[in-house]
């Protein structure tokens, strides 16, 4: 018999190469995919980052922004009131509704009403009362309009006014508008201190609420990029060259010398006033990439274990497939040696080929019948899921129908019969006040007569947009039907808080635009249920006769029905 040549003891076992070649393949994909994802995971983190500091600088801007106005329509609309119009400037009626603005809002630290000589007649608390006002800013601006002022620190009220923040000076911001006589003769001016520091902490509570990065901080700049809050960097520092409000974010090198991912938004102006300020959010770029780090980190550590792992099984996988291989070898070599009976697989070569092909074979078809039971699986599941978000979205689609208006979005007749329902019950059972308005369109047949019914309908959902954005949050507002509407104000500090809603209404609608038809006026009818043994309808009708009692006095009018005894 022929000698078999055999390899030479310096060629690599097939082991040896499947070990290294798993491994080294192992390495480099881990490497790669970790570099790679490591670039992309730092511009996405960035960029993510990035986007969440201008959402909560866009979100504190427009807070912001709503509240100042507020405050100013505030003023505006209290400066219009018949006790300041037509009522006296220095009795003890106007300290004690000053008093009650001032308690009912606490963003106040004073409010008064001055002369037109700049004289104070009265004001919340007395604070003031004679002292002269006529070299403020806040005076000589508000005798011709509607003023909102910058801040600035306290002078007359610093030592009259305790400071709730010792670590900084007291501030104000100020809301001041003329007070005009029916013949638009100036009467007085009316004047509010707000706090800066309610200003400050409605910034700094939309960041809290939608930030929670590391080291983000929040700041207040003027128009020259000042810095005004936080009080420990105010006159220190300013925002840094190149700093840019169109872009959404930028990284910035500050004056401390840290790179900050920041993001810059204008407040927007307010009653005609552009105050200049811009909101910052800003966070320093190591804690921004701070998870990119970690995540190299745990990257280099998974491709060293898998690396080891896939060795491990690698070398277990070869010494698995060359055992016949190494069998046949040793059966070779023991038949070259005569070296007794050789030891081989199990079955011949051929059958073990056969084995392997008939195995792989089985292998396959198993697989693929495994794939196609997954892609039917998961294409049954799909359909369930898509089923049953179908499903979800008609039953909301439904419930929404129920109760909302198809032509206003606002809550239905149906639905209004529920809610004056739940508040008559509670009135009754707990005292807990409300009070209803009705809202008629006045001479609103005209606009279909004359504009055609697609105008009306236009003008109807523009006006329900106007009585929405008038009153609260927690009011409830539906359509009643034709063209009126019914706002429920719960719990009502008083009478005169429920007529100044109903006055916010009626002068928002007399004072917008409708398209294609010019101004429109409402008449409003509003009634106070105070609890007692009142029926559901009673309060309905007396609002309904105040409704018409504004119609027979000429319109455009709020009428108050009678309390109920």
């Amino acid at each position: 018999m022929s000698s078999i040549p055999l390899p030479s003891r310096r060629t690599p076992s097939l082991r040896g190469r499947l070990t290294l070649w798993f491994g080294a393949l192992t390495l480099a994909s881990v490497l790669g995919v970790g570099l790679y994802l490591g670039r992309i995971a730092t511009q996405d983190l960035a960029r993510f980052a990035g986007e969440i500091l201008h959402t909560t600088a866009r979100s504190a801007t427009d807070l912001l922004a709503s509240n100042l106005r507020e405050r100013a329509l505030e003023i505006d609309l209290l400066r219009q009131s018949p006790l300041f119009t037509t009522g006296v400037l220095d009795g003890d009626t106007m300290r004690s509704a000053l008093d009650l603005r001032k308690d009912t809002h606490i963003e106040y630290a004073w409010i008064g009403v001055a002369s037109p000589e700049g004289q104070v007649l009265e004001a919340t608390g007395g604070m003031l009362v004679g002292e002269k006002v006529d070299q403020r800013e806040w005076f000589r601006e508000a005798r011709k309009r509607l003023f909102v002022g910058d801040v600035h620190d306290a002078v007359l009220l610093a030592k009259r006014i305790p400071n709730k923040h010792l670590d900084q000076p007291l501030r104000f911001i100020d809301f001041a508008a003329p007070i005009l006589d029916s013949e638009g003769r100036l009467r007085g001016v009316l004047g509010a201190h707000a706090h800066w520091y309610w200003v400050t902490e409605t910034v700094e509570a939309v960041a809290v609420d939608r930030t929670t990065g590391a080291g983000t901080e929040v700041l207040i700049a003027d128009r020259s990029g000042n810095v005004l809050y936080p009080f420990r960097l105010a006159g220190q520092t300013r925002l840094p060259d190149g700093a840019a409000s169109e872009a959404r974010y930028q990284r910035l090198q500050w004056a401390d010398g840290t790179q900050y991912l920041s993001s810059i938004v204008p407040l927007s102006a307010v009653a005609g006033a552009d105050l200049g300020w811009r909101i910052v959010v800003r966070q320093p770029l190591e804690e921004a990439l701070a998870p990119v780090r970690a995540m190299r980190r745990q990257l280099a550590l998974l491709g060293l274990a898998a690396t080891l792992l896939c060795g491990l099984f690698a070398y277990r996988l070869a010494a698995r497939f060359s055992r016949p291989l190494e069998l046949l070898a040793q059966a070779a070599r023991t038949i070259e040696r005569r070296d007794g009976e050789p030891r081989y697989p199990e079955g011949n070569t051929l059958e073990v080929a056969q084995l392997n092909r008939s195995f792989q074979s089985m292998t396959a078809s198993l697989l693929e019948r495994e794939r196609e039971l997954s892609r039917l699986n998961a294409s049954l599941e799909n359909q369930v899921e898509e089923r049953t978000q179908a499903l979800h979205r008609a039953n909301r689609e439904l419930e929404s129908l129920a109760v909302r208006d198809p032509l206003t979005g606002l809550y239905n007749r149906r639905r209004f019969d529920e809610k004056l329902q739940e508040y008559t019950a509670t009135c009754r059972q707990s005292g807990r006040r409300f009070a209803l308005m009705i809202i008629d369109a006045d001479h609103f047949k005209r606009v279909n007569d004359t504009y055609g019914h697609q105008t009306g309908d236009a003008v109807l959902r523009h006006l329900a947009g106007l009585i929405a954005g008038c009153v609260r949050s927690t009011d409830f507002v539906a359509r009643f039907g034709g063209e009126e509407f019914v706002v429920l104000l719960p719990e009502p500090s008083d009478r005169e808080e429920g007529r100044l809603v109903a006055e916010k209404v009626r002068l928002a609608v007399g004072h917008a635009p409708f398209p294609g038809v010019g101004h429109l006026t409402v008449s409003v009818g509003l009634a106070f249920c105070h609890g007692g043994g009142e029926a559901l309808a009673t309060i309905l009708e007396r609002a309904d006769r105040a409704l018409y009692q504004a119609k027979q006095e000429g319109r455009d009018r709020v009428c108050v029905a009678p309390a109920t005894v």
